[in-house]
């Protein structure tokens, strides 16, 4: 019986889809990651001033950070766990209060009482550690996939545009501000990133509600067990090691030492890290819309592209190489992080996203101090040119290592569909 084809439908029925800049989910949730991210960066610049302005000492801030970044490191997974187990948006809420709160604490000791500010510290560290992973998943479930990306750049060029121009903002506050007050406006930032974001739109399930909740270590073991079946992930996770506890960590060290030794010049050093920050913006904006056939191998050369920093600092270059190669670097990394988040929240099951991104965190910033704390000993022991050749290649090597694993080209269990 001959039948007559369906008709097919017409390219033009289905509408573009929207950007993202124009949803007000996003927005809003855009809106409170910038604040925290701020506040964030704001906190060791204003206590920084506080030492300038002899209001703390230099090993009181020494004290104070070491603190913020363990009370992070506590936090961190804890709130993977929080926010697979509970609403994120409700983890983002408590979470961020709880650094909102650090904020005042710190003003009453600043000149006052150490051990007030060490505590404090330790609170907003914890408060900031517990909603980065909460943060994470809110994104999945507010941005359609489809447009997570162009998400994750936008959220990443926020970051980055208040590292390039907070310092200048921040100086010119403190003309007409002291730091206790500067330390209050953090508290404002933290109080938007905890009041502003809306509700995300996960789809509840009934059988997982219904269950009895394991403890926090089965759940997180969960989420490590998770994170292991995707090969992509852990190869990821390897070259974040090698980048940033060797090579991040060598460039830390090394370019102020060559800026000042080399080219007897602070310029290099201010340059570098402008060039880094723009880099990292154009890096953003590029991924935001390229949508490369090898998504997991671009990301790992974007990665690998850190080398060039070190690398620039062992040869004997001119000042304008050192600066052209943080740029490169600058937009490598963001080629790097962008696909990574955006994979991260398509691959990983929803349920597990949070405690899956807690370890991408806590590996990321756990190792960094790590790495600083081992680099400076052993330029001492093998001189600056060995240890800077060495977390060069480590960070060309590794990623291309990591570039061979299962799953990684694609960032994916599966290569996508091509489409004609």
């Amino acid at each position: 019986m001959p039948t007559t084809p369906a008709p097919t439908a017409a390219k033009t029925d289905a509408p573009p889809p929207r950007s993202v800049l124009r949803d007000t989910a996003f927005l809003r949730l855009w809106a409170g990651t910038t604040a925290s991210g701020l506040a964030t960066w704001a906190l060791p610049f204003v206590l920084g001033l506080a030492v300038l302005h002899r209001d703390l000492g230099a090993a009181g801030l020494g004290l104070v950070l070491a603190a913020r970044t363990a009370g992070f490191l506590a936090a961190v997974a804890v709130g993977g766990v929080l926010a697979d187990r509970h609403s994120r948006r409700a983890v983002v809420l408590w979470s961020a209060l709880a650094a909102a709160v650090a904020a005042p604490l710190l003003a009453a000791g600043l000149g006052r009482s150490l051990v007030l500010m060490t505590a404090a510290a330790a609170l907003a560290g914890a408060g900031q550690g517990a909603c980065r992973p909460a943060f994470q998943a809110l994104t999945a479930e507010t941005v359609a996939p489809e447009r997570r990306q162009q998400a994750n750049a936008a959220m990443t060029m926020a970051v980055r545009s208040a590292t390039l121009t907070g310092p200048a903002l921040t100086a010119l506050l403190a003309a007409f501000l002291d730091a206790s007050t500067l330390l209050l406006g953090i508290g404002l930032l933290w109080l938007v990133a905890a009041l502003v974001p809306g509700k995300g739109a996960a789809v509840a399930n009934p059988a997982a509600q219904a269950a009895p909740r394991a403890g926090f270590r089965t759940e997180f073991l969960e989420g490590i067990r998770e994170a292991r079946r995707h090969p992509w992930f852990l190869a990821g996770l390897a070259a974040l090691v090698a980048v940033i506890a060797l090579g991040y960590s060598a460039t830390s060290v090394a370019l102020p030492l060559i800026s000042r030794d080399r080219y007897d010049t602070q310029w290099v050093l201010a340059a570098a890290m402008t060039a880094y920050t723009v880099g990292a913006l154009g890096g953003a904006l590029v991924i935001a819309r390229w949508r490369p056939r090898s998504q997991g191998w671009a990301a790992f050369a974007g990665l690998a592209a850190y080398g060039v920093a070190p690398l620039s600092l062992m040869l004997p270059v001119h000042p304008v190489a050192v600066v052209a190669a943080y740029a490169v670097a600058g937009i490598g990394i963001e080629l790097f992080n962008v696909p990574w988040f955006t994979a991260t929240q398509r691959e990983v099951a929803p349920e597990k996203l949070a405690r899956v991104s807690s370890l991408d965190f806590l590996v990321s910033y756990g190792l960094a101090p790590i790495g600083l704390a081992l680099i400076a000993p052993a330029i001492d022991a093998f001189g600056i040119r060995p240890v800077l050749a060495v977390c060069a290649a480590a960070c060309f090597l590794v990623p291309a290592a990591a570039a061979l694993a299962p799953t990684a080209r694609h960032f994916a269990r599966t290569a996508p569909a091509t489409t004609d």
